[in-house]
């Protein structure tokens, strides 16, 4: 029986983020593809995480900067390992290193941490991104980590080309694997007269997301309600600040909901789903849950980004200008004949994108060949190696010395 160690950023909670249903579309994969599963983290725990037990996925506490993690990982002698997100790595990479030297290194991104980072400087000092922007410290520390890994699975092609053209990453140490969906051609959703309201949804432990509800407040919503005196603007979120609650103003239609407990209840039940992102990067699940349930969205070219490839109609309307933006959602809120094509389109989208079946076999295909040629996958990439021996001794030696300063203290 083979067996994966996942090194979790935090619990999954598919129910408060995009980043949870990803984790767990990936876990599902590994045991199709014959693993048995140990979810580690050094998080706190969750009331919203997911019942792993249910999942027939063992849980497994661990803790930064402590020797108990050898013996942990020792004892567990994975096949393969899986780091959520290239900090994990960064903890935790030169460890599986010492006593695990023959599993597969295994990274996930979620999205590239250094893009979504340069793209919200520019935003804050209102100008386009700069290439310097993106050869940042943390680029350097995100690229390090995925070259030390065998492979890495990448969400969007847009950082895929971004690794591959400008930063001249391999392409064999990367996989394509964006959100897997269950689809299928025929998918019923609700008509254009049985839906109310606008609805914007996202954690607002997100900075994207957060930063879109204030803009949401101050410049959008504004010239929206002027047009739809009657319309009301539902903004749902996991871990809602006070300073987003205080939004909340009901003359105004703009309505702070807070948590969703049934996201598909929602969404599906909106006319129209608001997305103006000034900055991220990776897939927007919110999107992708917009098209699914045939909810037209508008959104801004980063929410976007990735997303609909060469289909047309798209199921959502695409400007960075707040004008044009108002001016859409208007129209699909008011017009059937402009709404209904792009409604259509979204369970298409997601069809011929992100069909689980496809891409969870090409995930399957990379794995099985890594497992019967990881000796020659290491010697082609002697990059990795070299990181792996430099960098990962200094986190060694850093994550010794924060060890015994904690068992002085």
């Amino acid at each position: 029986m083979k067996r994966l160690l996942v090194i979790g950023y935090v619990w999954p909670e598919p129910n408060s983020s995009a980043a949870g249903s990803r984790m767990l579309q990936l876990l599902s994969s590994f045991q199709k593809a014959g693993y048995t599963i140990t979810y580690a983290s050094p998080a706190e725990d969750s009331s919203h995480a997911v019942d792993l037990a249910a999942l027939r996925i063992e849980k497994s506490k661990i803790e930064l900067n402590s020797a108990s993690f050898d013996t942990f990982v020792s004892e567990l002698n994975p096949q393969a390992v899986l780091f959520d997100r290239f900090m994990m790595e960064e903890q935790f990479g030169w460890r599986v290193e010492k006593h695990c030297q023959d599993a597969i290194r295994l990274l996930d991104t979620e999205d590239l941490h250094f893009l979504r980072h340069a793209r919200h400087q520019a935003v804050k000092q209102n100008r386009e991104v700069e290439t310097k922007d993106l050869h940042s410290e943390l680029a350097q520390r995100e690229i390090a980590a995925i070259l030390r890994c065998d492979l890495t699975f990448m969400i969007s092609e847009y950082e895929m080309s971004l690794l591959t053209d400008h930063f001249k990453v391999s392409p064999d140490v990367l996989c394509y694997t964006p959100f897997m969906m269950y689809a299928s051609e025929d998918v019923e959703t609700a008509p254009f007269d049985k839906r109310q309201h606008f609805i914007s949804i996202g954690n607002f432990r997100h900075e994207p997301n957060w930063d879109a509800v204030r803009y949401l407040k101050e410049t959008i919503w504004p010239k929206i309600r002027k047009q739809l005196p009657r319309a009301e603007l539902h903004i749902y979120g996991g871990y809602p600040p006070k300073k987003a609650t205080q939004l909340h103003n009901e003359k105004q239609g703009f309505l702070v909901k807070g948590w969703a407990e049934d996201a598909q209840t929602v969404i599906s039940s909106a006319k129209v789903l608001l997305a103006p992102l000034r900055f991220g990067a990776g897939l927007k699940g919110k999107l992708i849950d917009a098209a699914q349930y045939g909810t037209p969205a508008v959104t801004t070219s980063i929410g976007a980004e990735a997303m609909y490839g060469e289909q047309h109609p798209a199921p959502a309307r695409v400007t960075d200008d707040p004008e044009t933006f108002v001016k859409h959602a208007v129209e699909l809120y008011e017009k059937e004949h402009a709404w209904q094509p792009l409604s259509d389109a979204g369970p298409k989208a997601i069809l011929e994108r992100f069909n689980i079946s496809d891409h969870q076999e090409q995930l399957i295909k990379k794995i099985k060949k890594l497992e019967d040629n990881l000796e020659e996958h290491r010697l082609n990439h002697f990059y990795g190696a070299m990181l792996r021996h430099h960098s990962l001794k200094s986190s060694q030696y850093m994550a010794q010395w924060i060890e015994a300063k904690n068992k002085l203290l």
